[in-house]
């Protein structure tokens, strides 16, 4: 008969021969190994909700985009039939305001982790970064998508109240806004959209530079400094060109209802180049992420 060796007190016994170690308590190997998507997920979106400064920004997301939106409308007149007014633009001012607290939010989703070096201890969890910064992007694309379907329809609202007594009547040829309504309803997805995109900008444009404060300052920069240059510009083929190929003011394109055919690039595409920029900066924060120490 064989005989194996007495346990030693305070040391787990060994394992038999031929038989791999049991994991520790409450640990998979995929767990371990940071392979599951699941729980990488999980982790992150107790981060994001555990964060005061999260939900606060998110509030005022959303109550800059009504805010803003509601004033706008209240000091917009259409006193004449056919006064070219592009109602749902109009209402949808507000998301000018509030993609600055979308693109803080998505800095500040990774930022702060990088201030307080907890970035060391989520990568020692999952070694894989790639699953570490699509997680970070879900979560942080969940709360925005949420957070701007929220402002966006609390614009329309605020519009559809406050247009009439303007002048924005049937009789004028503005019918009370609806999401039934084709155009508006583009542009209200679109809006919903361009603000999510702003936060995954803002959460690359982190994962690069691994500063909240350089973060922020490039992606506002990034946003604002292309119209400047746009009115700085006489010749106007290079206009068209800064507005198909910049940011804001092509991302911004699908909220227009009127005059989609004038524009220097069209609703959805104009959007799919804000995508662009989100995705490169993705992309170099995980190259960063691959390749640096965190």
């Amino acid at each position: 008969m064989t005989q194996h060796p007495a346990p030693v007190p305070g040391r787990a016994p060994a394992p038999a021969p031929g038989r791999a170690p049991a994991p520790a308590p409450g640990l998979t190997p995929d767990s371990a190994s940071g392979r599951a998507p699941g729980r990488v997920l999980r982790a992150e979106w107790t981060k994001f909700r555990t964060d005061a400064a999260h939900a606060w920004l998110l509030l005022v997301l959303v109550l800059l985009t009504v805010g803003v939106g509601a004033g706008t409308v209240a000091t917009t007149t259409c006193p004449d039939p056919g006064c070219g007014v592009d109602a749902p633009r109009t209402a949808l001012t507000g998301v000018l305001a509030g993609q600055v607290a979308a693109a803080v939010l998505g800095v500040l989703a990774a930022g702060n982790e990088y201030h307080t070096g907890m970035i060391r201890t989520t990568l020692a969890a999952v070694p894989r970064r790639s699953a570490v910064l699509a997680a970070k992007a879900l979560v942080l694309s969940a709360a925005v998508l949420a957070a701007g379907a929220l402002a966006v329809a609390g614009s329309l609202l605020a519009a559809r109240l406050l247009l009439p007594g303007n002048g924005f009547t049937a009789a004028h040829g503005y019918p009370a806004l609806t999401l039934a309504d084709g155009p508006t309803l583009r542009a209200a997805t679109g809006s919903v959209l361009y603000l999510a995109l702003v936060a995954l900008l803002g959460l690359g444009a982190v994962t690069a530079a691994r500063d909240s404060a350089t973060a922020i300052g490039a992606v506002l920069g990034l946003l604002f400094a292309f119209p400047v240059l746009i009115k700085v510009v006489a010749d106007p083929d290079w206009q068209r060109h800064l507005r198909q190929l910049a940011p804001m003011p092509a991302g911004l394109n699908v909220q227009a209802t009127l005059g989609v055919d004038r524009l220097p690039i069209g609703p959805w595409p104009g959007l799919g180049v804000l995508a662009l920029w989100a995705a490169a900066a993705l992309a170099l924060g995980w190259v960063v992420l691959r390749t640096r120490d965190a």
